[in-house]
């Protein structure tokens, strides 16, 4: 490992580190995101408003791979239409269609999505895009998720844990149980 590699994995240690101490009440959305900005420099952001256009425009060839990289128990509660659940590049590969296919991935908040993003990148895979805010900021803005095929009314969202769900609108915490990894 060069000297390079051991400061960048200890300054992204570091990060975690500051993000899982922090009270959630500490931090705000802005602070957390420009942590994530800062920590992933290379990953492109797009915004939740700029998905549900790109995704709504009939007229735009290529719609993105929406991938969700949270665990399986939190995929299961709900997830962003027409997303598909993946958490490493093995299981992203057979997905698609080319290296340069658009791919938008999201988590709960952008942290678990922006380093698999990077991972996506370093694999030659040119075309990715990590949600800002990821799932918590899409159904805090009101917009739809998804349990299977159905449109959950009223929608609920896995709150990762009760510290970060604290980042959920309290009417879209579902009920977490223990979590899994």
């Amino acid at each position: 490992m060069t000297l390079r590699t051991g400061w960048r994995r200890a300054a992204a240690f570091a990060s975690l580190l500051l993000l899982s101490v922090s009270p959630v009440g500490a931090q705000t959305w802005d602070s957390i995101l420009s942590t994530i900005r800062k920590r992933f420099p290379t990953v492109r952001q797009l915004s939740t408003r700029e998905l549900s256009g790109w995704m709504e425009d009939a007229g735009r060839p290529a719609k993105p791979l929406l991938l969700d990289v949270r665990a399986a128990r939190e995929f299961g509660v709900s997830h962003l239409p027409g997303a598909r659940h993946a958490t490493s590049l093995e299981a992203i590969r057979p997905l698609l269609s080319s290296n340069s296919q658009p791919i938008v991935v999201y988590c709960s908040v952008g942290y678990r999505s922006s380093a698999l993003a990077e991972k996506l990148q370093k694999a030659g895979i040119t075309n990715v895009y990590n949600l800002d805010g990821s799932i918590f900021a899409w159904a805090n803005e009101g917009r739809p998720v998804c349990q299977g095929s159905k449109i959950l009314t009223p929608a609920l969202v896995h709150p990762y844990d009760e510290k970060w769900g604290q980042l959920l609108k309290p009417e879209l915490r579902a009920t977490p149980g223990p979590r899994s990894r």
